[in-house]
């Protein structure tokens, strides 16, 4: 399985690195920020670096839909993953557009509320994965798999 796996860098990084053990067992391939503690975490990983900072800034999200409009189509994903936050819904609707199953985790931190990159990812989500038990007052479809961190 071919899994191209986005996220910011930071806690979602961090949650989404996480799945080590699932992800190792594929072909796969990053989007994250080029930052201190994505390259430290992605040594030796194939990774496309993407445009940040992402929140209210229109120039990096259209440059993040076009790495998306480039990369998702060569490298045909079978699944994309992502934890968030704003550079992860281009790569997840073109993953969708291209046939990928998708897989969203919310986050550690977001109990009461859903983040806004989830609450856009929610309706395009094959599976969408949830940390605490009351996140899914937000996304009742959503599937209770635990704490990450």
């Amino acid at each position: 399985m071919k899994a191209l796996l986005v996220c910011s860098t930071g806690g979602h990084l961090t949650q989404l690195h996480r799945l080590r053990p699932w992800y190792e067992q594929h072909e796969r391939h990053w989007v994250t920020f080029e930052k201190a503690d994505a390259e430290s975490l992605l040594a030796g990983e194939e990774v496309t670096w993407a445009y940040h900072p992402t929140t209210r800034n229109l120039r990096n999200l259209i440059r993040n839909l076009w790495l998306a409009v480039k990369l998702v189509p060569r490298y045909r994903p079978d699944v994309v993953v992502t934890t968030g936050a704003g550079v992860a819904y281009p790569f997840f609707l073109l993953g969708r557009l291209y046939g990928a199953r998708t897989v969203y985790l919310e986050v550690y931190d977001r109990i009461d509320s859903g983040t806004l990159t989830g609450r856009l990812c929610y309706p395009l989500a094959d599976l969408f994965l949830l940390q605490w038990p009351e996140q899914q007052r937000r996304y009742p479809r959503g599937v209770v798999v635990g704490q990450l961190l």
